[in-house]
């Protein structure tokens, strides 16, 4: 026992001094390379100065992906050159050959396309292999020219760990400057949030998304990161990086696994620094049929019958944000086939949509809504949709267009239907025309839907109540949904109480409250009248059996779509009139 142990000892001290030997000559050699490349680095210093450029050191340097892929890692493996830093008006690469004719030409391109003074440095083989090994981890951001990739699985990542808006303010402090926009974006589109606001302030950077038509404060940055965060964003969307004292217009796309979202971006200096403000554009969105509007009874089959006539002229109104558009679109949606011609112009073009010839408006090019409804008209289209009608010029192509066998679809700002034919009558449209041109007029406003996942009974106060029965009981009879005096007072009316599921907000999407006036002779004989109001134009179609924006948005609060508090928030405008 006593020689075995001794074999075991002696055996086990001979492979610990191996070891040991080993470790040392590996010291010894990560030495002597250490020793060799800072020869290198002096050397390489040495021949900037007599070359009288400059010299930098990458080795550990932290060269941002928006910088690398200034110049492709083909274009960087040619010229043996690499951006290692781009700033608001400076852009700065390393090159083994500074002097290089190919590098010196690129040089000129970029300073001229990205607007910003160009350095060259002169860096060593081991600067350059080190810069060029950092091309691997950014696969994605070469993609940035033409759009940003933002996967399904990345999406997820962030809705595990973004439950609540104070989550993404929690997560933004944590991440780099890089994922920053990555991360507003995805909290954004698992938000449903329409629109990403980002405001410089004198202490501080805001970020709110509109979801559902109303701001969220969802996040607050530190003054320092907003330059390299603009910076992203500008070259993303294509934007001038060095302008910052007037407002630009750009976009990206984000490249989704069944769908992709365009990005409008707009910028726009403020006192402390450019706000922007990135739409998102869905291609889902567009799917939205006819039927799921939110128009019913007679309203739904008063306008469905008349989009279907070959000819004539129906006009819907409201503010902007009052998915109007989207009417427009569902409305196209219905008609599109193969054997129907269609042409739009608009201003801009928000969504893209198949079998439809889309135009878009271009004033520096003296492409206005006229002269672009004007052309139009030569491609012999059976429909026709002008994104807003705007002026005198507009609106009389549009109405001889519909009285010439085409039907034409188009949008007004106006507070109501009633309000259509007096907007037209201020823009000097002669009346005769206008009785034979309008087929239907609708008003319309969006309201936000009650989340399913919190909804709950709730009361109204003896006011608000009073006010509810009071705008229903003039409901006509005629349309079909007057509600018997004794069941005003068992109405239920609904509220969200606030869940994961729409951000603590109790509401979750939203639908449209509409009123639809179609023609007929009461109409006709007050437009040919001397004065028309719209208050003689609105008693006319109540007349009829028209149910008005707010009484169509309280029937929907008795269905338990919406709250009656979002009914009068919204239609607040029209409702000081009643």
């Amino acid at each position: 026992m006593t020689e075995k142990n001794s074999s075991i000892e002696d055996l086990t001290g001979s492979q610990s001094l191996k070891i040991a030997t080993n470790e040392k000559a590996e010291q010894f050699s990560d030495k002597m390379r250490e020793i060799g490349l800072k020869e290198k680095e002096r050397e390489a210093a040495s021949r900037a100065q007599l070359m009288g450029v400059q010299y930098i050191n990458l080795a550990g340097f932290p060269i941002s992906p928006e910088s690398l892929v200034v110049i492709t890692q083909a274009e960087a493996e040619k010229l043996k050159a690499v951006c290692f830093f781009l700033g608001a008006d400076s852009l700065r690469i390393g090159g083994l050959d500074p002097k290089n004719p190919e590098l010196l030409s690129l040089a000129a391109v970029l300073e001229k396309k990205l607007h910003a003074q160009v350095t060259i440095y002169l860096i060593s083989q081991h600067s350059f292999d080190f810069a060029l090994k950092l091309y691997d981890a950014v696969p994605k951001i070469r993609k940035f020219v033409s759009g940003v990739e933002i996967t399904e699985e990345e999406i997820r990542k962030f809705e595990k760990e973004i439950k609540t808006f104070r989550d993404l303010n929690d997560k933004l402090s944590e991440v780099s400057v890089t994922d920053m926009l990555t991360l507003i974006i995805s909290a954004a589109i698992k938000a449903r949030s329409s629109d990403i606001h980002v405001e410089a302030e004198e202490k501080e950077v805001k970020v709110r998304f509109r979801i559902d038509g109303l701001l969220h404060e969802v996040a607050i940055l530190e003054t320092k990161v907003w330059p390299q965060i603009i910076t992203r964003i500008k070259l993303v969307s294509k934007l001038k990086i060095n302008i910052e004292d007037r407002p630009q217009d750009g976009r990206f796309t984000i490249f989704m696994t069944n769908e992709k979202i365009d990005v409008r971006v707009s910028t726009l200096p403020t006192a402390y620094g450019e706000s922007v403000v990135m739409r998102l554009l869905m291609s889902s969105a567009i799917g939205l049929a006819f039927e799921e509007l939110g128009l019913r009874g007679k309203a739904f089959e008063a306008l469905k019958m008349e989009i279907q006539k070959p000819n004539g002229m129906i006009v819907t109104t409201g503010p902007t944000g009052s998915g109007k558009t989207t009417t427009l679109y569902a409305v196209l949606n219905k008609l599109n086939n193969s054997e129907t011609k269609i042409i739009t112009i608009e201003d801009p073009i928000e969504y893209k949509l198949g079998g439809i010839n889309q135009s878009q408006v271009d004033r520096t090019k003296g492409y206005t809504f006229a002269s672009g409804l004007r052309n139009i008209l030569r491609q012999d289209p059976d429909i026709v949709m002008v994104g807003e009608i705007r002026d005198l010029e507009t609106a009389e192509i549009a109405i001889n267009a519909s009285l010439t066998g085409h039907l034409v679809i188009s949008t007004l700002h106006t507070n109501d239907a009633a309000g259509t034919i007096p907007r037209l009558l201020s823009m000097r449209v002669k009346p005769f025309l206008l009785a034979p041109a309008i087929n239907a007029m609708m008003g319309q406003r969006l309201i936000r839907r009650i989340c399913s996942h919190c909804k709950q009974e709730t009361e109204l106060d003896n006011r608000t109540l009073s006010r509810v029965m009071t705008i229903l009981s003039e409901i006509p009879e005629q349309s079909g949904f007057k509600i018997p005096a004794p069941d005003l007072k068992k109405l239920k009316f609904y509220q969200g109480g606030g869940c994961e599921e729409c951000q603590g907000l109790g509401y979750k999407g939203r639908i449209g409250i509409y009123e639809v006036m179609t023609m007929d002779r009461k109409v006709e004989n007050l437009i040919l009248s001397a004065h028309v109001s719209e208050y003689d134009m609105r008693a006319i179609a109540v007349e009829n059996g028209m149910i008005t924006m707010i009484q169509d948005g309280l029937l929907k609060a008795v269905d338990g779509i919406t709250t009656v508090d979002e009914v009068f928030r919204v239609a607040k405008d029209i409702t000081a009139k009643l």
